[in-house]
């Protein structure tokens, strides 16, 4: 902590020394022509000014998201503090969590709306950008607006909407070292006055990182093809309809994985008798529906998700043919949320010096999950007395859920100053699974679990917001946050359920605009209560497979500091640090070991980043610019007993180059000190010599990018 500290009172003073000038000039002056723009997000659900909710939301607009190349949604999370991601070399598992808070793709305690559709598993939300307009990060629980599997937060993810003014577009193309190579662009425009459209897509490929020296074949490489498409159509100055339908199909090549020790003695080889895939393939198509009236708006989304995956891999990651796995997993699901808010032009009046604005929603949705996943172990695997392969179902698993979530929300303002808001959910959810486990030939009797469960749950929140000035606001909030119950589709006998999830959240915090809106400055501190914490444990049964359970008690507090500021034309400079301290509370007992006082695992100590973008014209046609970022990971332990931990690591992203009206071409380096790291390890006794088993992170990436803008 204390390097942490060094870097933030210099970032502080860097930030101080070029607003300076602004600061010091607090007699009158003419208005600076240099602001920070104005950002709108749907972090309460209705649009409204970043600045001016009672909520901790980090918004990344699509000038960020290009400037930095930013292509998947962990990429963006650097911006926002006690924010990451543990995700694996195969795209399909991205997992966010938010202030010690997350678990499992099926069950995530993060959920991702992508153009306010809800992704139910997180196989599906990790998709690359095409067509993105902004990125939210939603910090503290939202289930009062959200419902089920937000109490750590939501990301929302906006598709930039079709152009009704003028044809505009890009195509990029990046190549770089390890083959990697990438066409991405899109157009828009309109086709009436009424109707526009848009499509946006690429493709994008690379070798692996990792090398099979038992073969020499690269291991963990990459390919999608992806794409999308949008109409916009606006009937009246009160309506507009947008259709919007993506698709991608990500090839990718086997997990890097390998034991602990190994990964950091020669983090980039493996040796393995058996090189695997991983396919997905993800589909989503939505309809937007809004009216905008004088008193009332009135939103309707619908939302089809369809994806599937096929994966292969070693599962004993040796050179030894001990075991292989193959998974087959798809789902579907359907959502339809209608929601009716007061206009935000025209809030109801409260006499004469109060107003109140106010939502209210329904959302329904079913999901159905199939899952069919078979390990093929060697003779003399499971036991010196089975001298013949077997082949182990473990699981083939049908789960269906069926929910309906009601909400409504107030907010009443008092002389333009005060603002209180009460809002509630009611959740109701009914669950079935058919799971199945057997072997062949059968060396003992198969295991079925047919069974139904309904779940429910009543979600309220409070907050209030005090404006000391039109650019300074005070808030503090209290909420209730749960996570679903639900089956696993494969877990150790008595583990077939689990039961929800609870926390109480109460954050305060300050959102500031300075120096004639140059400067934001916001702040916040939290403090997390869980009870029933489910935790993703692996199956001591079956390697490579996970299951969630409910262990027991924990906590979580922190703070949060966020600075984005625009001293000058062309200058923008960011920095964002978190601290979180999350622990077991005692008495916790996880898979029979008690686990008080431990840390919850992947929740670094702390969190910063800083970057800045530069940009000077060298004539009316042609401009330079450079932008820099680094963002540092405190410690943290790879699973509940702490038994393995990853130390503090820091990254660093640099990139350069020059634009005329049309076109651009730059140099830009990932990881540019090539930091060797491991953000994702776990349990694995038995087969890994150190007990855990990792991948290591992305090396050093560069190359070039050239592109068209119009």
């Amino acid at each position: 902590m204390p390097f942490l500290f060094r870097v933030c009172g210099g970032t502080a003073l860097a930030v101080v020394a070029l607003l300076g000038p602004a600061v010091a000039a607090a007699q009158p002056a003419p208005t600076p022509t240099v602001t920070l723009p104005t950002v709108t997000v749907t972090a309460q659900k209705e649009p409204a000014d970043a600045q001016k909710v009672p909520v901790s939301v980090t918004a990344v607009s699509k000038e960020w998201l290009r400037g930095s190349d930013v292509t998947f949604i962990s990429d963006a999370a650097i911006l926002a503090p006690n924010t990451v991601f543990t995700e694996f070399t195969a795209r399909k598992l991205s997992n966010a969590r938010v202030r010690g808070v997350g678990s499992s793709p099926a069950n995530p305690a993060i959920t991702t709306y992508i153009d306010g559709v809800p992704q139910l598993n997180a196989n599906a939300s990790s998709v690359e950008f095409t067509g993105i307009e902004q990125v939210e990060f939603v910090r503290g629980p939202q289930s009062a607006l959200f419902g089920r599997n937000t109490l750590g937060g939501v990301i929302n993810i906006a598709s930039e909407r079709p152009s009704l003014a003028n044809w505009n577009g890009t195509l990029t193309a990046p190549f770089g070292n390890h083959a990697s190579r990438e066409v991405r662009g899109g157009v828009s425009g309109p086709i009436s006055e009424r109707w526009a459209v848009g499509v946006s897509g690429g493709h994008s490929e690379r070798d692996g990182f990792t090398i099979n020296t038992r073969t020499g074949n690269d291991l963990d490489s990459r390919s999608a093809n992806f794409g999308k498409a949008q109409a916009l159509w606006t009937p009246s100055r009160r309506w507009e309809t947008r259709v919007i339908i993506s698709a991608e199909r990500g090839r990718d090549g086997d997990y890097a994985l390998n034991d602990l020790d190994a990964v950091r003695r020669t983090p980039f080889e493996v040796q393995r008798n058996f090189e695997g895939f991983t396919n997905r393939d993800v589909f989503n198509t939505t309809l937007l529906n809004r009216y905008e009236g004088g008193r009332v708006a009135v939103t309707a989304t619908s939302g089809v998700v369809k994806w599937n995956t096929d994966d292969s891999t070693d599962l004993d990651y040796t050179e030894r043919p001990i075991a292989t796995r193959s998974n087959v997993e798809k789902a579907s699901q359907f959502t339809q949320e209608v929601r009716v808010a007061s206009s935000a032009v025209a809030p109801l009046r409260l006499g004469s010096s109060a107003t109140l604005r106010w939502q209210s929603g329904l959302l329904v949705f079913t999901q159905d999950y199939h899952q069919d996943a078979v390990n093929s172990l060697g003779a003399f695997t499971l036991s010196p007395q089975i001298p013949f392969p077997v082949r182990q179902t473990s699981p083939r698993a049908a789960l269906d859920d069926v929910g309906v979530g009601i909400y409504a929300q107030a907010t009443a303002t008092v002389r333009e100053s005060l603002d209180v808001t009460f809002g509630a959910r009611l959740d109701r959810e009914s669950k079935t699974a058919l799971l199945e486990t057997f072997y062949d030939p059968m060396i003992a009797p198969p295991a079925t679990v047919d069974a139904e469960e309904d779940f429910s749950n009543i979600s309220p929140q409070v907050a209030i917001a005090y404006r000391l000035h039109p650019n300074r606001m005070l808030y503090a909030s209290a909420a209730r946050g749960f996570k679903a119950g639900g089956f696993n589709p494969a877990s150790p006998s008595g583990n077939e359920a689990y039961g929800e999830e609870h926390t109480w959240n109460v954050e305060g915090g300050a959102k500031t605009t300075w120096a004639g809106g140059r400067l934001n400055a916001n702040a916040s501190a939290f403090f997390i209560d869980w009870t029933d914490l489910q935790l993703n444990l692996p199956n001591p049964r079956v390697p490579g497979q996970f299951y969630v359970s409910n262990v027991g008690s924990a906590t979580s507090r922190g703070v949060e500091l966020e600075l984005n500021a625009r001293p000058a034309q062309g200058v923008d400079v960011f920095t964002a640090v978190g601290y979180t301290r999350a622990r077991f509370d005692d008495g916790t007992i996880s898979s029979g070991v008690d686990v008080s006082g431990n840390e919850l695992p992947f929740t670094p100590g702390y969190t910063f980043s800083i970057g800045a973008q530069l940009s000077g014209a060298v004539t009316s046609e042609f401009t330079l610019y450079g932008r820099g970022e680094a963002v540092s990971y405190g410690a943290f332990h790879y699973d509940d007993t702490n038994a393995a931990a990853q130390d503090a690591y820091s990254l660093v992203n640099v990139r350069a180059g020059a634009r005329t009206r049309l076109v651009f071409a730059e140099l830009w380096m990932r990881n540019a000190f090539d930091t060797r790291y491991v953000p994702l390890a776990f349990a694995y006794p038995g087969l890994a010599p150190s007990g855990f088993i990792g991948e290591p992170g992305r090396p050093r990436t560069f190359g070039v990018s050239a592109g068209v803008t119009f």
